[in-house]
């Protein structure tokens, strides 16, 4: 099929060089879709559809074009087999081999049961490694008395190493998370997902679903990913390539706003970045740009055409600018049609007195240099970032345009503390250029996209979720999420509050407990900080056997030991590139010059988040701030009380620990000198260990955590098989 596609010449079929540029450029994208991936194989399951006529040919026979173009299920499917891959694959005749996972005939992969086959007699399952075939399994769901079983190439997919980039689950997507994926276009969706539960991945899926549900749509209006930040971007930035689609953008919020006028060079206090966040200042903006429009003075507007002048009397136009102010349009949509109502006053003139103009005569009035001056007078131009630079450096605009809106307090807080003289001298923030770009949207409307994911969203200010609203004004989105893991100031505390400053208020949300990724010991040794970061949520679940790769390991203080705890992180990260899978060593920021030092004189070679690992280096040391969307095989998670000391306030760090715990997939080595966080030790969550855990020597959380500064650990037993 690639070969098809290169070969393919449009010298003789591009009517002009424009067409032939277009071609070429759709066939150079086709091309890229069909890049050949070496480890990730064309189908991985198979459907054997049943019928209910018994002279019809064997069910595992292959289907004629016309019936397994996989558009729709029915009679078209009875009887018939269909393999399902990544992307639809035909022979050299044009005849399906793979149908497309997202097609609908395949979508009793993902859902069908027994109780509910949907005309589906066999499923099977293929195991690869490495790119190879090397297993099957099948499941009869006409067959009531096979018993159900959990399928153990889904199990052993999911338990497989992380290495490297983010992939695709496409493989082993379930039915609560097919639901989201296949969603329609039309509506919103949100969805909140504790660590593991595949959330990321589902809002991939979903993109990649709708491409190929719109593909004409989406093609013309476009579609983005926002991130939180570029480790992440570079973490999933394989996974829709791999699924044949190259037209997504992604990126972070901070890039989606960012101009080439207003550089980013400045750091907000925690105060004044939550302020700048709120949505009040949407109104403290609104009010910014309209204070510009000023009445006319007395005299009327003159436009002189050949030997006639015609005059519009001032309070007419006074007239016009209040009605254009009263419709709350944008600034500079209301400023283009002041000139053309002007124009079209002086034409109801004109044919008062005989004349008969038309449009372009209206037009040229509209351009007449009179016209020009009123507007220029009364509806001046707006220069987005100059207003924004005018706002936090003039405290008496700033009091004018906020009273009622901000106290005097915040009015302070928000204020720069050393005037800048210019856009480009100053010392912007990232929450000044979200500012400057609703100050803009205010001003000429925000291009709107066909849809939008955004990630990690829970992290957004109300200015921020406003900023992405206005690039799918016109479309949808999928929002995903934890509260739980909101670490910023201004983290939001509720998906409804969110959506309505996304503009998106009847948007549907899904919550997804059930994790994929996390050990279930894990989870639940997580879990004790949700009554303490989010108490209505509800806690996630595993359907993963943790390995028993799970410890508390204490080092003395620094008193008794010195560099004890540097010992013992660095055993910790030995202990793990042992195993095969990818190993990150999160730590405060605050600590990271101390954990360096100690890789270093180890000798252990170590990698920044989003590089890509190799047989040589699969230590990944991680800053607790960036931790967030990734994922590692094996966790050194280094003194906790120091991730949650780092965070301007409790909630927040002990959230900021929250996200550290849950980045495991296989194991987890929490090290620390200083007692545990009590949060983690809580009495209610002490009574009883997680399935699966037993504190050493009988002894409890608190004693492990309280006890004199000796040599000891809290070890997690290996559950059985």
């Amino acid at each position: 099929m690639r070969a098809d596609a290169e070969a393919l010449d449009i010298r003789d079929v591009a009517a002009n060089w424009v067409n032939a540029e277009v071609l070429a450029s759709g066939i150079e994208a086709r091309i890229a879709s069909l890049a050949d991936l070496a480890h990730a194989p064309l189908f991985f399951g198979r459907l054997d559809y049943g019928t209910s006529d018994p002279s019809h040919p064997n069910p595992s026979q292959r289907p004629e074009t016309s019936k397994a173009s996989g558009t729709s299920k029915g009679p078209a499917a009875s009887g018939h087999s269909f393999y399902i891959g990544r992307r639809h694959v035909h022979d050299a005749d044009g005849d399906p081999m793979v149908i497309d996972w997202r097609a609908p005939v395949s979508q009793p992969f993902y859902r069908a049961s027994k109780k509910d086959p949907q005309d589906v007699t066999l499923r099977r399952r293929f195991g690869y490694t490495g790119g190879e075939l090397t297993a099957y399994e099948d499941e009869h769901l006409s067959d009531q008395g096979e018993a159900e079983r959990t399928s153990a190439l889904l199990q052993a997919e999911i338990e497989r190493p992380r290495v490297g980039p983010m992939r695709d689950i496409v493989a082993t997507i379930q039915p609560e998370q097919d639901e989201i994926v296949r969603a329609g276009l039309e509506g919103t969706v949100c969805v909140q997902g504790a660590p593991g539960t595949g959330k990321t991945a589902v809002g991939l899926h979903r993109v990649a679903y709708l491409l190929y549900a719109h593909r004409e749509r989406l093609t013309r209006t476009g579609t983005l990913v926002v991130g939180p930040n570029d480790s992440f971007l570079r973490y999933i930035e394989q996974v829709l390539p791999a699924l044949g689609e190259v037209e997504a953008r992604q990126t972070t919020v901070e890039d989606l706003v960012a101009r080439p006028d207003v550089p980013v060079r400045g750091v907000d206090s925690a105060e004044a970045a939550r302020i700048k966040g709120d949505a009040r200042m949407a109104e403290v903006l609104r009010r910014a740009v309209r204070c510009g429009v000023r009445p006319l003075p007395g005299e009327p507007c003159v436009v002189v055409r050949g030997s006639r002048r015609w005059r519009v009397p001032a309070h007419e136009i006074e007239e016009v600018v209040r009605e254009l102010l009263e419709r709350d349009m944008r600034y500079g949509a209301a400023r283009d049609a002041l000139p053309q109502r002007i124009a079209h006053a002086v034409l109801l003139r004109m044919e008062q007195a005989g004349e008969a103009p038309d449009d372009r005569v209206q037009d040229a009035v509209a351009r007449n240099t009179a016209v020009k001056a009123v507007v220029k007078e009364v509806w001046p131009a707006v220069d987005p970032a100059k207003l924004v630079l005018r706002l936090l450096s003039d405290p008496d605009f700033l009091a004018e345009q906020a009273e009622g809106v901000l106290s005097e307090e915040e009015q302070r807080a928000v204020l720069w503390e050393k005037p800048a003289r210019g856009v480009k001298s100053a010392k912007w923030s990232a929450a000044d250029v979200v500012l400057v770009d609703e100050a803009a949207d205010l001003v000429q409307r925000t291009p709107s996209l066909g849809h939008v994911v955004l990630d990690e969203a829970q992290d957004l200010s109300a200015m921020q979720y406003r900023a992405v609203g206005r690039r799918c004004s016109t479309g949808s989105a999928t929002v995903l999420g934890d509260l739980a893991q909101g670490t910023t100031p201004w983290a939001t505390e509720s998906w409804e509050t969110a959506l309505e400053h996304l503009g998106k208020p009847g948007a549907v949300v899904e919550e997804l407990t059930e994790g994929f990724r996390v050990p279930r010991d894990v989870i639940a040794y997580a879990s004790r900080l949700l009554p303490s970061i989010a108490p209505a949520l509800t806690p996630a679940t595993s359907v993963r056997e943790s390995p028993g790769d799970f410890s508390v390991r204490r080092a003395p203080t620094a008193d008794d030991g010195g560099d004890a705890l540097a010992e013992l992180v660095v055993g910790a990260c030995r202990e793990a590139l042992e195993r095969e899978g990818s190993v990150g060593l999160i730590a405060a920021a605050s600590r990271l010059p101390a954990v360096t030092g100690a890789l270093r004189a180890a000798g252990l070679d170590f990698l920044a988040p989003g590089q890509e690992t190799s047989a040589d280096a699969r230590l990944t040391l991680v800053p607790a701030t960036l931790a967030k969307g990734l994922e590692y095989d094996y966790v050194v998670l280094d003194e906790p009380a120091a991730i949650v000391a780092d965070e301007p306030d409790l909630r927040t760090g002990l959230r900021r620990l929250y996200v550290s715990l849950t980045r495991a997939v296989s194991g987890l080595a929490v090290v620390h000198a200083e007692p545990l966080p009590a949060a983690l030790t809580a009495e209610p969550a002490r009574r009883e260990a997680p399935a699966g855990v037993a504190w050493e020597g009988g002894a409890s959380a608190d004693a492990a955590s309280t006890s004199p500064p000796v040599r000891g650990r809290i070890v997690h037993s290996r559950p059985q098989r």
